[in-house]
């Protein structure tokens, strides 16, 4: 049973808060291990309907499961430069196995370009081999000094796509089209807004062309990668050899993808919709999207309210609503303090004079109780859901909207909101890393991305926010996770 005590408020103490979220929830605990964490059954069911619903997203669009080694030598990662530079400070090494020293160290993955890229070599001969569109569900490890639970872990689980195609054009869409089933998933699934749009060059994935990545913006105004899609160019293929025979008969090089999301969603949604009761959870990916709790006195009544749980259970779970009837023996007031801050969306009360009205009492976890009818209850509980999801994105948008400057009027006004509000800023870039690298250390705000055309403002700017040069693109700006 979930602990007692009062949740940290979000406005004392947000990191605190948050922690005493997955702990009241039950979603994760701490592991013996330093840095990493032990996913718990509630916290699994989130990551499983995630997987579940982008797994359908990814093989709608061509893509197969694989699965590769977890461990990977470690001349692999020597033989692009970029990556190995980006990754070797984050490798955990295995250099002894059965009790002996071992010829060569191996990396436990990071990610899994290399090992992947040298299966590529061996399979891809022709043109006719292409596309590869390949994902793996799998663990990875980085070694990370600091840690917080789902957001950032020694260990985590995700996703990683990895595609070669025959042209970069091909390789952009198929970058871009992952870009887009990310923020579809995030928007529809998750009810969490995101921008979308490009990293800068000192942003972008080590050894990529281009990262693109999802962004979102948490309730206390900090941004969180949410997920990121990268064209790799041709740097892999040629550090791996992996090239075709084109159609006219020529050898080139593969043009290659990568993309991915992590167990970092299950803080992304913790962080953008739950409150000072507990989590509160989109109904598309709770574990139990309705909770029902019968109410009795007397043995006659547990009988028939218990009875009648059980057939509700089976009616709801047939018209695929996640259902489950809480049957402990505790007072009703306790169980409703815990699946609240378990974060089902809904409970249904269920007591004598609920059954002698052919009724039950619809509570949710935003707020508000009503009777409803028995009959057609299955129905009723499809349109709250939606009705939730919806209202969960709308709030979720809006606090991102009010949280958001655009195209401020000059230096002072981007640091004062940056210290004062904190939320996301638009404005005018220059381009110069430098100047990128100096805002970052006056203000600790980072490029988020240079949002896509869609999010862009409606007046292109001009000047550089920091140091009224010409403005080449459009940034935005947020302190962040």
């Amino acid at each position: 049973m979930a602990d007692s005590k009062a949740l940290t408020t979000r406005a004392a103490d947000f990191s605190a808060w948050y922690n005493d979220v997955i702990m009241r929830a039950e979603l994760a605990d701490y592991s013996p291990v330093r840095g990493c964490m032990v996913i718990r059954p509630n916290g699994y069911a989130i990551w499983e309907q995630m997987q579940s619903a982008l797994d359908r997203m990814f093989k709608d669009t061509g893509h197969q499961n694989a699965y590769f080694p977890l461990f990977i030598p470690q001349s692999f990662l020597a033989k692009e430069a970029q990556h190995v530079e980006g990754f070797a400070p984050e490798t955990a090494v295995v250099t002894h196995g059965g009790g002996k020293e071992l010829e060569e160290p191996l990396v436990v993955r990071p990610t899994s370009e290399t090992i992947i890229y040298a299966m590529y070599a061996k399979w891809i001969q022709s043109w006719r081999d292409l596309p590869v569109l390949i994902n793996q569900w799998a663990n990875v490890v980085r070694w990370e000094l600091r840690t917080r639970l789902f957001l950032r872990t020694t260990e985590f689980l995700w996703q990683e796509g990895h595609t070669a195609h025959a042209t970069e054009a091909e390789a952009e869409a198929e970058t871009l089209l992952i870009l887009g089933l990310y923020r579809q998933f995030m928007e529809e699934w998750m009810a969490m807004p995101v921008i979308t749009g490009p990293k800068t060059d000192s942003e972008r994935f080590a050894g990529a062309l281009r990262t693109y990545s999802c962004e979102a913006l948490m309730q206390d105004k900090k941004a969180l990668q949410a997920g990121t899609s990268h064209n790799l160019g041709q740097n892999f293929a040629k550090a791996f050899d992996v090239q075709f025979q084109t159609r006219e008969g020529g050898l080139e090089y593969v043009w290659s993808t990568s993309w991915g999301v992590s167990t970092r969603l299950v803080g992304a949604l913790i962080m953008t919709h739950s409150d000072d009761k507990g989590l509160v959870c989109p109904p598309r990916l709770a574990q139990w999207q309705v909770v029902i709790v019968p109410i009795w006195k007397t043995d006659e009544d547990r009988e028939l309210t218990y009875a009648a749980a059980n057939n509700m259970v089976k009616e709801l779970r047939a018209a695929g609503i996640r259902t489950t009837a809480d049957l402990r023996d505790m007072k009703p007031g306790a169980k409703y303090y815990e699946w609240e801050a378990r974060g089902a969306p809904f409970r249904l009360e269920l007591g004598p004079r609920d059954l002698a009205n052919q009724s039950v009492m619809l509570a949710r976890r935003l707020g508000g109780k009503e009777a409803v009818p028995m009959a057609g209850l299955a129905a009723r509980v499809h349109e709250e859901m939606a009705t939730m999801q919806r209202a969960l994105l709308d709030a979720a948008k809006a606090r991102r909207d009010a949280a958001t400057l655009r195209n401020p009027k000059s230096r002072q006004e981007f640091i004062d909101f940056l210290e004062a509000n904190g939320g996301f800023v638009y404005a005018g870039f220059c381009g110069d890393p430098a100047v990128e690298a100096e805002i970052k250390a006056a203000t600790k705000a980072t490029i988020r991305c240079l949002p896509s055309e869609e999010f862009r403002s409606p007046e292109a700017p001009t000047t550089c926010i920091w140091t009224g040069r010409p403005a080449t693109v459009e940034a935005v700006w947020a302190r962040a996770y």
